[in-house]
Protein backbone atom coordinates (compact mmCIF):
# COMPACT_ATOMS: atom_id res chain seq x y z
CA UNK A 1 0.00 0.00 0.00
CA UNK A 2 1.54 3.34 -1.08
CA UNK A 3 1.17 6.82 0.42
CA UNK A 4 -1.50 7.90 -2.08
CA UNK A 5 -3.66 4.87 -1.31
CA UNK A 6 -3.26 5.54 2.42
CA UNK A 7 -4.39 9.15 2.01
CA UNK A 8 -7.33 8.26 -0.24
CA UNK A 9 -8.41 5.51 2.14
CA UNK A 10 -8.43 7.91 5.11
CA UNK A 11 -10.16 10.66 3.12
CA UNK A 12 -12.80 8.37 1.65
CA UNK A 13 -13.46 6.90 5.08
CA UNK A 14 -13.96 10.39 6.49
CA UNK A 15 -16.47 11.25 3.77
CA UNK A 16 -18.42 8.03 4.33
CA UNK A 17 -18.37 8.49 8.11
CA UNK A 18 -19.70 12.04 7.78
CA UNK A 19 -22.66 10.92 5.64
CA UNK A 20 -23.35 7.99 7.94
CA UNK A 21 -23.32 10.21 11.03
CA UNK A 22 -25.49 12.85 9.38
CA UNK A 23 -28.31 10.74 7.99
CA UNK A 24 -27.85 7.31 9.62
CA UNK A 25 -27.20 5.59 6.30
CA UNK A 26 -25.77 5.89 2.82
CA UNK A 27 -22.25 5.11 3.97
CA UNK A 28 -21.78 1.80 2.22
CA UNK A 29 -23.47 2.85 -1.00
CA UNK A 30 -20.79 5.57 -1.16
CA UNK A 31 -18.05 3.31 0.20
CA UNK A 32 -18.08 0.85 -2.68
CA UNK A 33 -17.55 3.37 -5.53
CA UNK A 34 -14.96 5.25 -3.44
CA UNK A 35 -13.02 2.05 -2.79
CA UNK A 36 -13.18 1.11 -6.46
CA UNK A 37 -12.55 4.45 -8.18
CA UNK A 38 -10.64 6.52 -5.59
CA UNK A 39 -8.74 4.06 -3.38
CA UNK A 40 -8.10 1.69 -6.29
CA UNK A 41 -9.37 -1.73 -5.20
CA UNK A 42 -9.57 -3.78 -8.37
CA UNK A 43 -12.25 -6.36 -7.51
CA UNK A 44 -15.84 -5.17 -6.89
CA UNK A 45 -16.60 -7.95 -4.42
CA UNK A 46 -13.53 -7.05 -2.34
CA UNK A 47 -14.70 -3.42 -2.33
CA UNK A 48 -18.13 -4.50 -1.13
CA UNK A 49 -16.76 -6.70 1.66
CA UNK A 50 -14.19 -4.13 2.78
CA UNK A 51 -16.73 -1.30 2.69
CA UNK A 52 -19.27 -3.31 4.68
CA UNK A 53 -16.73 -3.91 7.45
CA UNK A 54 -15.65 -0.26 7.61
CA UNK A 55 -19.20 1.09 7.55
CA UNK A 56 -20.20 -1.38 10.29
CA UNK A 57 -17.46 -0.13 12.61
CA UNK A 58 -18.27 3.54 11.94
CA UNK A 59 -22.00 2.92 12.39
CA UNK A 60 -21.41 1.42 15.84
CA UNK A 61 -19.21 4.39 16.81
CA UNK A 62 -21.84 6.91 15.69
CA UNK A 63 -24.55 4.86 17.40
CA UNK A 64 -22.72 5.23 20.72
CA UNK A 65 -22.85 9.01 20.35
CA UNK A 66 -26.58 9.01 19.61
CA UNK A 67 -27.21 6.63 22.52
CA UNK A 68 -25.30 8.92 24.89
CA UNK A 69 -27.55 11.78 23.75
CA UNK A 70 -30.64 9.60 24.40
CA UNK A 71 -31.57 9.69 20.76
CA UNK A 72 -32.27 5.94 20.43
CA UNK A 73 -35.51 3.97 20.84
CA UNK A 74 -33.82 0.90 22.28
CA UNK A 75 -36.56 -1.72 21.99
CA UNK A 76 -37.28 -0.96 18.33
CA UNK A 77 -33.57 -0.67 17.51
CA UNK A 78 -32.72 -4.05 19.08
CA UNK A 79 -35.69 -5.86 17.51
CA UNK A 80 -34.85 -4.38 14.12
CA UNK A 81 -31.16 -5.29 14.34
CA UNK A 82 -31.64 -8.86 15.55
CA UNK A 83 -34.41 -9.85 13.16
CA UNK A 84 -32.89 -8.01 10.21
CA UNK A 85 -29.54 -9.77 10.64
CA UNK A 86 -31.18 -13.03 9.58
CA UNK A 87 -32.30 -11.34 6.39
CA UNK A 88 -28.85 -9.80 5.87
CA UNK A 89 -27.11 -13.18 6.10
CA UNK A 90 -29.48 -14.75 3.60
CA UNK A 91 -29.42 -11.74 1.29
CA UNK A 92 -25.61 -11.47 1.22
CA UNK A 93 -25.28 -15.16 0.36
CA UNK A 94 -27.64 -14.71 -2.59
CA UNK A 95 -26.13 -11.39 -3.64
CA UNK A 96 -22.66 -12.88 -4.20
CA UNK A 97 -24.14 -15.07 -6.92
CA UNK A 98 -25.88 -12.24 -8.86
CA UNK A 99 -24.37 -9.92 -11.48
CA UNK A 100 -23.21 -6.76 -9.72
CA UNK A 101 -24.34 -4.25 -12.35
CA UNK A 102 -27.88 -5.62 -12.35
CA UNK A 103 -27.99 -5.33 -8.56
CA UNK A 104 -26.74 -1.75 -8.62
CA UNK A 105 -29.27 -0.67 -11.27
CA UNK A 106 -32.16 -2.20 -9.30
CA UNK A 107 -30.98 -0.56 -6.09
CA UNK A 108 -30.77 2.80 -7.83
CA UNK A 109 -34.47 2.50 -8.65
CA UNK A 110 -35.25 1.54 -5.04
CA UNK A 111 -33.36 4.61 -3.81
CA UNK A 112 -35.47 6.90 -6.00
CA UNK A 113 -38.65 5.47 -4.46
CA UNK A 114 -37.24 5.90 -0.94
CA UNK A 115 -36.23 9.50 -1.65
CA UNK A 116 -39.72 10.37 -2.87
CA UNK A 117 -41.24 8.77 0.24
CA UNK A 118 -39.00 10.84 2.51
CA UNK A 119 -40.21 14.08 0.89
CA UNK A 120 -43.83 13.38 1.80
CA UNK A 121 -45.08 15.61 4.64
CA UNK A 122 -45.47 13.73 7.93
CA UNK A 123 -47.89 14.30 10.77
CA UNK A 124 -46.55 15.78 13.96
CA UNK A 125 -46.87 13.34 16.86
CA UNK A 126 -48.18 14.57 20.16
CA UNK A 127 -46.59 13.65 23.48
CA UNK A 128 -49.06 10.83 23.96
CA UNK A 129 -47.77 8.97 20.92
CA UNK A 130 -46.00 5.77 21.95
CA UNK A 131 -43.31 4.38 19.68
CA UNK A 132 -42.68 1.15 21.59
CA UNK A 133 -45.87 -0.89 21.45
CA UNK A 134 -46.37 -4.62 20.71
CA UNK A 135 -47.93 -3.75 17.36
CA UNK A 136 -45.06 -1.47 16.39
CA UNK A 137 -42.50 -4.10 17.41
CA UNK A 138 -44.17 -6.66 15.15
CA UNK A 139 -44.28 -4.16 12.30
CA UNK A 140 -40.62 -3.28 12.91
CA UNK A 141 -39.66 -6.97 12.83
CA UNK A 142 -41.41 -7.50 9.49
CA UNK A 143 -39.79 -4.39 8.05
CA UNK A 144 -36.42 -5.57 9.41
CA UNK A 145 -36.58 -8.85 7.51
CA UNK A 146 -37.14 -6.96 4.26
CA UNK A 147 -34.55 -4.26 4.95
CA UNK A 148 -32.01 -6.79 6.22
CA UNK A 149 -32.48 -8.99 3.18
CA UNK A 150 -32.04 -6.03 0.85
CA UNK A 151 -29.03 -4.86 2.86
CA UNK A 152 -27.22 -8.15 2.50
CA UNK A 153 -28.38 -8.69 -1.08
CA UNK A 154 -26.98 -5.36 -2.29
CA UNK A 155 -23.94 -5.49 0.01
CA UNK A 156 -24.77 -2.31 1.93
CA UNK A 157 -25.42 -1.24 5.52
CA UNK A 158 -29.03 -0.48 4.59
CA UNK A 159 -29.54 2.88 6.29
CA UNK A 160 -31.40 4.22 3.25
CA UNK A 161 -34.00 1.53 3.86
CA UNK A 162 -33.83 1.31 7.65
CA UNK A 163 -34.55 4.97 8.46
CA UNK A 164 -37.81 5.20 6.47
CA UNK A 165 -38.76 1.66 7.56
CA UNK A 166 -38.47 2.64 11.23
CA UNK A 167 -40.51 5.80 10.66
CA UNK A 168 -43.26 3.98 8.78
CA UNK A 169 -43.37 1.02 11.19
CA UNK A 170 -43.34 2.94 14.49
CA UNK A 171 -44.05 6.61 13.78
CA UNK A 172 -40.84 7.72 15.55
CA UNK A 173 -39.27 11.07 14.70
CA UNK A 174 -36.66 11.47 11.99
CA UNK A 175 -33.88 12.17 14.51
CA UNK A 176 -34.76 9.09 16.59
CA UNK A 177 -34.94 6.97 13.44
CA UNK A 178 -31.43 8.10 12.45
CA UNK A 179 -30.05 7.27 15.90
CA UNK A 180 -31.87 3.94 16.16
CA UNK A 181 -31.00 2.90 12.61
CA UNK A 182 -27.27 2.93 13.30
CA UNK A 183 -27.48 -0.20 15.47
CA UNK A 184 -29.05 -2.07 12.56
CA UNK A 185 -26.68 -0.51 10.02
CA UNK A 186 -23.70 -1.71 12.05
CA UNK A 187 -25.13 -5.18 12.60
CA UNK A 188 -26.25 -5.71 9.00
CA UNK A 189 -22.89 -4.47 7.72
CA UNK A 190 -21.02 -6.79 10.09
CA UNK A 191 -23.08 -9.79 8.98
CA UNK A 192 -22.39 -8.97 5.34
CA UNK A 193 -18.68 -8.37 5.96
CA UNK A 194 -18.27 -11.68 7.80
CA UNK A 195 -19.99 -13.48 4.94
CA UNK A 196 -17.62 -11.87 2.43
CA UNK A 197 -14.59 -12.42 4.69
CA UNK A 198 -15.38 -16.13 4.75
CA UNK A 199 -14.75 -16.06 0.99
CA UNK A 200 -11.54 -14.01 1.35
CA UNK A 201 -13.19 -10.84 0.01
CA UNK A 202 -12.02 -8.25 2.59
CA UNK A 203 -8.86 -6.08 2.45
CA UNK A 204 -8.13 -5.70 6.15
CA UNK A 205 -5.44 -3.00 5.83
CA UNK A 206 -7.58 -0.65 3.78
CA UNK A 207 -10.55 -1.40 6.03
CA UNK A 208 -8.54 -0.22 9.05
CA UNK A 209 -7.64 3.08 7.37
CA UNK A 210 -11.22 3.55 6.19
CA UNK A 211 -12.47 3.05 9.74
CA UNK A 212 -9.95 5.52 11.17
CA UNK A 213 -11.00 8.22 8.70
CA UNK A 214 -14.64 7.41 9.31
CA UNK A 215 -14.35 8.00 13.04
CA UNK A 216 -13.35 11.62 12.40
CA UNK A 217 -15.94 12.24 9.71
CA UNK A 218 -18.62 10.43 11.69
CA UNK A 219 -18.06 12.64 14.71
CA UNK A 220 -18.62 15.77 12.61
CA UNK A 221 -21.65 14.30 10.86
CA UNK A 222 -23.26 13.17 14.11
CA UNK A 223 -22.86 16.62 15.66
CA UNK A 224 -24.53 18.23 12.66
CA UNK A 225 -27.31 15.63 12.72
CA UNK A 226 -28.07 16.35 16.37
CA UNK A 227 -28.22 20.09 15.66
CA UNK A 228 -30.64 19.54 12.80
CA UNK A 229 -32.75 17.05 14.75
CA UNK A 230 -35.18 19.73 15.85
CA UNK A 231 -35.65 20.73 12.21
CA UNK A 232 -37.05 17.42 10.99
CA UNK A 233 -38.04 18.66 7.54
CA UNK A 234 -34.54 20.00 6.88
CA UNK A 235 -32.93 16.68 7.78
CA UNK A 236 -35.48 14.77 5.69
CA UNK A 237 -34.76 16.97 2.67
CA UNK A 238 -31.01 16.49 3.09
CA UNK A 239 -31.61 12.76 3.31
CA UNK A 240 -33.74 12.74 0.15
CA UNK A 241 -31.31 14.97 -1.79
CA UNK A 242 -28.37 12.66 -1.08
CA UNK A 243 -30.50 9.66 -2.07
CA UNK A 244 -31.38 11.24 -5.43
CA UNK A 245 -27.79 12.27 -6.21
CA UNK A 246 -26.34 8.84 -5.42
CA UNK A 247 -29.22 7.10 -7.23
CA UNK A 248 -28.59 9.14 -10.39
CA UNK A 249 -24.90 8.23 -10.30
CA UNK A 250 -25.61 4.53 -9.75
CA UNK A 251 -28.23 4.38 -12.51
CA UNK A 252 -25.86 6.12 -14.94
CA UNK A 253 -22.86 3.88 -14.20
CA UNK A 254 -24.73 0.59 -13.98
CA UNK A 255 -27.01 1.41 -16.91
CA UNK A 256 -24.01 2.24 -19.10
CA UNK A 257 -22.33 -1.03 -18.14
CA UNK A 258 -25.44 -3.06 -18.90
CA UNK A 259 -25.87 -1.43 -22.32
CA UNK A 260 -22.22 -1.79 -23.25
Amino acid sequence: MDLLQTITSLGSGAAVGFVLGLIGGGGSILATPLLLYVVGIAQPHVAIGTGALAVSANAYANFATHAFRRNVCWTCAIVFALVGTLGALGGSTLGKAIDGQQLLFLFGLVMVVVGIAMLRPRRDRDTAHQVTTPRNCVRAALAALLAGGASGFFGIGGGFLIVPALILATGMSMSNAVGSSLLAVGTFGLATALNYAASGLVDWGIAGLFIAGGLVGGSLGTRLSLRLGARRNTLARIFAAIVFVVAAYILYRSGSALLA
